[in-house]
Order: C-alpha cells, then sequence, then structure tokens
C-alpha cells in the first residue's frame, strides 16, 4: 500500500477549516435555541380538553396567557341575542388576548335541545358565531364539567341560568364571575376585559 503524505501547510489548512466549522456549527445551534420560546407553564385550571361542537379535540391549555370568557350558552333563551356581543366583544378583543368559549347546555328551561350539529347549525346560520364552542354539556352542581366544577371552587358561585359570564385572567388563576344579566358589550364588562388584557 502507498503511504500519503500531507503537506503541513495543508494540515494547517485543514485543521483552520475545521475550527471554522465547529464555530459556525455552534453559532447556528445557538440562534436556534434563542429562536425557540419555552413553552407556557399550563395553569391547572386551563388543564382541560373538551370536544368541539365539529367533533375536534379542544385543549384549553392552548388558551394560556389569554384572558378567557366562559360562558353557558342555550339556541331558545332570552338570553340568546347575547350571542351578537360574545362574537363582537371576540371580534374587537381576539387579536390582544381575548377568547371566547360557549358551553351549550341543556340545563335550564330546556332551552338547548338540540344535537351538537343543531346547536353548531343554529349558531353559525343566526349569530354568525365563529368563536370556540364545545360540545353540549352540563354545569349543573353535581353533573357540571370539569372546568365550571373548578370555576365554582374557584369564585363560589355556579350559573343559575343560561349565558352567566366567568373571566379568566391572563395567569389562569384569577377568575370573575357576572350574572347573565350583564350583557357581553356593558362597560361594566368590557371593562373588566380591557382591564385584564392590559396586564402582562
Amino acid at each position: 500500500m502507498k503511504n500519503f503524505c500531507f503537506p503541513q501547510h495543508s494540515l494547517r489548512l485543514f485543521a483552520t477549516m475545521c475550527i471554522a466549522l465547529t464555530l459556525f456549527v455552534g453559532l447556528v445551534a445557538s440562534a436556534v435555541a434563542a429562536s425557540v420560546s419555552v413553552p407556557t407553564i399550563c395553569p391547572s385550571l386551563l388543564n382541560q380538553k373538551f370536544t368541539s361542537l365539529q367533533g375536534k379535540p379542544q385543549d384549553f391549555c392552548n388558551y394560556s396567557g389569554k384572558v378567557v370568557v366562559v360562558v353557558n350558552t342555550a339556541s331558545y333563551c332570552g338570553f340568546t341575542e347575547q350571542y351578537k356581543g360574545l362574537q363582537t366583544v371576540y371580534d374587537k378583543y381576539k387579536d390582544k388576548g381575548l377568547v371566547v368559549v360557549g358551553f351549550p347546555a341543556n340545563d335550564f328551561g330546556k332551552q338547548e335541545p338540540g344535537s351538537n350539529a343543531e346547536v353548531a347549525d343554529f349558531c353559525e346560520r343566526t349569530y354568525k358565531v365563529k368563536f370556540p364552542m364545545v360540545e353540549k354539556t352540563s354545569v349543573l352542581q353535581g353533573q357540571a364539567n370539569p372546568l365550571h366544577e373548578a370555576l365554582f371552587r374557584v369564585t363560589g358561585e355556579r350559573p343559575k341560568w343560561n349565558f352567566h359570564k366567568y373571566l379568566i385572567a391572563r395567569d389562569g388563576r384569577a377568575v370573575q364571575s357576572f350574572n347573565s344579566n350583564v350583557a357581553p358589550e356593558s362597560p361594566e364588562f368590557v371593562a373588566q376585559i380591557e382591564k385584564l388584557l392590559a396586564e402582562k
């Protein structure tokens, strides 16, 4: 076999190239690491999973760091017109960190009798609802879904009728409760939304 010898200047050039390549790879790795955001820790209150009216998984951890309005809804209620206000508020503030989530429930006055598909069709066709809606559930004591049970533990208040609203702060811990008579576009409600959105 032949022995291959490299001139010393070639070895120095090779070593220099290796060092340069190592530095380049290190810089790229640092840049990539800096661009990857640290995942937001999911507050226990929002550590909930539901299914949307359209049958898709809905992980409430995705709302970590946002201001969240949770509202139990019904299609045939005197307060059903509040869908308009909820959609208006959602449209106005969603880019600032607000999310509205509807929880259809047939708990009060049997005013949400339809199937999930019927509820979805009603909301879209009648009120052009675009904010997230979960499948039909209950908010009553002993039957309440896990999120509403947790909201009760925080606030000490359960919905007494359709369109009761909970307002969850960005930290996922502080919660305010508003009864059905408080309209989504009322100065009282909007002022609290704007206050929470301003908090970082």
